[in-house]
């Protein structure tokens, strides 16, 4: 009988998914998904094949649950984090902020080889995640408009131009002692970006 982690199968569970995502995330970074083979995860984890197997019983629904723990994850921070901010202004100021570090942090595969990677249904089920993060960004952009804190343009092209630019490894790709440096510069032209012209 397999070694229950943690005491009660709910934390061995916790705990076995936990190691595994860990270890994904490394091996993500260091190899690409089309690298990443589910032994090679257990190995890494160190938990049995037969553990992950009853967890994940492919790659594809192993990676869709590790970015939707991600996802989820990241979602609360972003909350918590905008709760301290008292304008749009600042809002967006900590929306660039984190996203940069997270884009620091994640290494995931470019969007057009995860499209080929998966089937359409997890890739779908990927795709998703990223809806309360844009929804979030959209809202912080009308409230500035609204507030004449930002450029009064088409808040669905302001979006588009923050995303963008929030995307751009060669921001993060940096090293480790210049990143902070960098997303800070990253984020005063974001800000400058969409700064309403009667504000200077």
């Amino acid at each position: 009988m397999p070694k229950v982690l943690g005491g009660s199968l709910a934390a061995h569970r916790d705990e076995v998914r936990a190691r595994v995502f860990a270890a994904l995330r490394e091996l993500l970074y260091e190899r690409g998904f089309d690298a990443v083979t589910l032994s090679g995860v257990a190995a890494a984890a160190g938990v049995g094949r037969t553990s992950i197997y009853n967890h994940f019983p492919d790659r594809q629904a192993l990676l869709v649950a590790f970015v939707e723990h991600e996802a989820d994850r990241y979602v609360a921070d972003l909350e918590r984090a905008l709760a301290g901010a008292a304008t749009p202004t600042e809002r967006l100021a900590v929306f660039a902020r984190l996203q940069l570090h997270r884009l620091a942090e994640f290494h995931l595969p470019p969007g057009q080889g995860l499209a080929g990677a998966l089937d359409p249904e997890a890739y779908r089920r990927i795709a998703a995640h990223a809806d309360p993060i844009g929804d979030r960004l959209a809202r912080i952009v009308r409230e500035g408009i609204e507030a004449g804190e930002m450029a009064a343009e088409d808040p669905a092209v302001l979006v588009a131009m923050i995303g963008a630019a929030l995307s751009a490894r060669q921001i993060v790709d940096v090293p480790a002692e210049e990143l902070a440096d960098s997303v800070e510069a990253a984020v005063r032209i974001v800000l400058g970006m969409v700064r309403a012209s009667n504000l200077g």
